[in-house]
């Protein structure tokens, strides 16, 4: 921590003292918000471990890396890379977790969760969602916590080291470590609100200045919004570009932007493009909220959070000017899911390391421990290295795989579909007149099942897949189907 934050800001700290609506069809995906109110968490409510019920005969797509129905002979087609898929081979070998699915099926019996605590742990056919546990740490991560956690570090050293090392890699003026995307967001927008100043620190979450609005254009409003408001900032939206324009007044303390909406109007899990609606034409991309906060004096924050790949998103807001980026630590990244990223602008990062934990300010609670900074550091560093081409050429292949292995089950299609997030999954369409199964029987089925399995769309995702557990949710399917019709 730089010496001012150090001398200054222990603030009142002592020396030794130490965050409903249903989905009914595909088509409603990626309507815009104000059609339909769907929350994140609602959609995995809804629709997770469910696909498009009762659609039945969907016409096949060929689509670019990606290729309709699944095949019947195992190979990868268009869009893989034959039967060898894997987060990565090594990956899976280093974590323990072998290939055979008879043996992940025991160990999904007798594990750390049940024997400490009786909970049943599911095969994670579902994106990187924090409410199912987020991503798996890959085996240097792992590593890299648990020597930290056999030394002890001046915690303000160490968020001074990881900021710097982040801000670096992402080509950022500064960066700070917090704990999840969400705090990010929350010390960031106290540190907009208030700059260095003390006393208006002190304040938080009841701000006396008039300069404490946050605008959204409508199309960028999401589940977590309320953070901002948790901050002591003052939601304003807006409808059109010529009305967001308009709100901007010398009370606007703060634009905020959401990266996935440049590939779907919805924050919800990727899905087919095939479903994807064209933009509202009025709807603001990230890129144009910056240039609009450049010329207009005002801070724009973007929030990254989950929207990797591509790779290149580390940077590309911050090259074009975003005075804050948010990331979460976890999710694409794979480190720690408890872990998250503030980076940008240096005089911002340093008002909201003013009020992150360890000091005593508005984010005092969301404390990151010493081996969480550390393995998100290790595995930025990793992910960075990645040849991303090849890890989505992986997934891609695990996604046919699947889909060749649930082919030839009557009244049921898998498919094998590109998504918004640019790889691909599989998606499941059936005809309930000859599978007598809603969508909601799937789901509780799949979760009451051996194994218990959850996935959070169209369909099973196979990215976090290892090598035996594409088998095991073929097989459970490939059985629910068959006695289904």
């Amino acid at each position: 921590m730089d010496k001012d934050i150090r001398e200054d800001m222990r603030v009142d700290e002592p020396e030794s003292a130490e965050a409903e609506s249903g989905l009914d069809d595909l088509d409603g995906l990626d309507r815009p918000i104000h059609q339909n109110p769907l929350d994140r968490r609602t959609f995995i409510r809804v629709s997770a471990l469910a696909g498009a019920a009762g659609v039945a005969g969907a016409a096949s797509v060929a689509l670019p890396g990606c290729g309709g129905a699944g095949g019947q002979d195992g190979s990868a087609g268009d869009g893989g890379t034959g039967g060898t898929g894997g987060s990565s081979g090594a990956d899976s070998a280093v974590d323990g977790l072998g290939g055979d699915p008879d043996s992940l099926a025991a160990d999904l019996k007798d594990n750390v969760y049940t024997r400490l605590l009786g909970v049943r742990p599911h095969v994670g056919a579902h994106e990187h969602l924090s409410s199912m546990g987020g991503s798996r740490m890959p085996a240097e991560v792992m590593e890299a916590m648990a020597e930290a956690n056999r030394y002890f570090v001046d915690m303000a050293e160490l968020h001074d080291a990881a900021g710097r090392r982040i801000a670096e890699i992402m080509g950022a003026e500064a960066a700070l470590v917090s704990s999840g995307a969400f705090a990010a967001m929350l010390v960031g927008a106290a540190g907009v609100l208030t700059g260095s100043d003390q006393e208006r620190m002190r304040l938080l979450p009841n701000p006396t200045w008039p300069k404490v609005e946050c605008l959204f254009q409508t199309a960028h409003r999401f589940f977590y919004d309320n953070v901002f408001g948790y901050a002591g900032m003052r939601l304003v939206e807006a409808g059109t570009r010529a009305e967001y324009e308009a709100a901007i007044t010398d009370r606007t303390a703060l634009l905020v932007g959401l990266a996935y909406i440049e590939h779907q109007t919805r924050g919800v899990p990727p899905f087919p493009v095939r479903h994807r609606q064209e933009q509202d034409p009025k709807t603001l991309m990230p890129l144009e909220i910056i240039e609009i906060g450049k010329r207009r004096g005002v801070p724009v924050m973007i929030d990254l959070a989950s929207n990797l790949p591509p790779k290149e998103n580390l940077t590309k807001y911050l090259e074009a000017g975003a005075d804050l980026v948010v990331v979460s630590g976890g999710k694409g990244i794979r480190g720690p899911n408890s872990t998250g990223i503030l980076a940008g602008r240096a005089d911002l990062i340093h008002a909201a390391r003013m009020q992150n934990a360890p000091v005593n300010g508005i984010g005092r609670g969301l404390k990151v421990g010493k081996e969480e900074i550390v393995g998100l550091v290790a595995a930025l560093e990793r992910y960075v290295a990645l040849d991303e081409e090849e890890e989505i050429a992986a997934w891609n292949a695990k996604a046919r795989r699947l889909a060749d292995r649930l082919q030839g089950i009557d009244g049921l299609e898998a498919r094998y579909e590109l998504n918004t997030h640019g790889y691909c999954d599989v998606e499941l369409v059936w005809d309930e007149t000859v599978i007598p199964l809603s969508a909601d029987d799937v789901g509780r089925l799949l979760r009451e099942g051996d194994p218990k399995i959850i996935y959070d769309g169209p369909g099973p995702r196979t990215l976090q897949l290892e090598e035996g557990e594409v088998e095991l949710v073929a097989r459970r399917l490939r059985e629910l189907f068959n006695a289904g019709s």
